[in-house]
């Protein structure tokens, strides 16, 4: 007879299954674990899965945790991917971005007084699942506002807003892992 699943691969198991970030609490509930040891079964994995090199780590991030494929080993596996990684995003959409990330809830008129020109990107931002409306403004004619998405912070490896890097310097693009 096979002996019990450590508390260990029982993580590791959940998180691969749910293929998205799952907090440490949800892990505990389902698991029937204490959070304190979720948290330290958590850290004794990602330290396994560093140092067996098996090209996925453990990423805290958008408040959970969940498995991912380092981005450098990504490009080699982009045939196998499917859907195919979306094009990188342009200077404009990364710009509407960066002030959407760092001034939100903001209006579109907001963002493009801000950038001196259209803010047309919002839209693409929209279908990419980067910004999403989160409600409206009490300004005249009640415009809406923007906001990011929690698949904005996974994109970026962010577990929250308060990680976003400083404002020094204009070029965000290296931060998206695509």
């Amino acid at each position: 007879m096979a002996e019990a699943p450590s508390p260990r691969a029982l993580i590791g198991a959940a998180l691969l299954a749910a293929g998205r970030p799952v907090a440490a609490r949800e892990l505990g509930e389902v698991l029937g674990l204490p959070e304190e040891a979720v948290h330290r079964e958590l850290r004794a994995l990602g330290e396994t899965l560093q140092a067996a090199d098996l090209g996925f780590r453990l990423e805290a991030v958008a408040g959970g945790h969940r498995l991912v494929v380092p981005g450098e080993t990504v490009a080699r596996l982009s045939p196998l991917l499917a859907p195919p990684p979306l094009p990188p995003l342009s200077g404009a959409a990364l710009e509407v971005l960066a002030i959407v990330a760092y001034r939100q809830p903001v209006t579109r008129a907001e963002i493009e007084a801000m950038r001196g020109g259209s803010a047309g990107t919002v839209l693409t931002l929209q279908e990419r699942e980067l910004v999403k409306v989160v409600g409206r403004s009490d300004a005249v004619g009640q415009p809406l506002l923007y906001g990011t998405t929690e698949r904005f912070l996974l994109e970026f490896g962010l577990g929250d807003l308060s990680e976003l890097p400083p404002l020094e310097g204009a070029d965000f693009s290296h931060l998206l892992r695509s």
